[in-house]
């Protein structure tokens, strides 16, 4: 879905400058540019970083829970 129409910026724009990095709006207006023009998308753009953020936070934790025991049940063995 189109977030900033101004400069065309969708949520899978969003989804990938957090994968890169960005944390912030500001950080997503500095990347993006959204919100930089008429700032109407501001509110849809904060709920987009929060939604990516969320995500990418449950995405890293199961992968982590699972590296865990793998190295527990190695230095049981050895």
């Amino acid at each position: 879905m189109y977030v900033c129409v101004c400069n065309a910026v969708t949520e899978r724009h969003i989804g990938k400058a957090v994968v890169e990095g960005a944390s912030t709006l500001r950080e997503l207006r500095e990347r993006l540019g959204v919100a930089g023009e008429c700032g109407r998308c501001a509110m849809c753009a904060r709920d987009c970083l929060r939604a990516a953020l969320a995500g990418q936070t449950q995405t890293t934790s199961p992968a982590t829970a699972g590296i865990l025991p793998s190295l527990s049940l190695a230095a049981e063995v050895a």
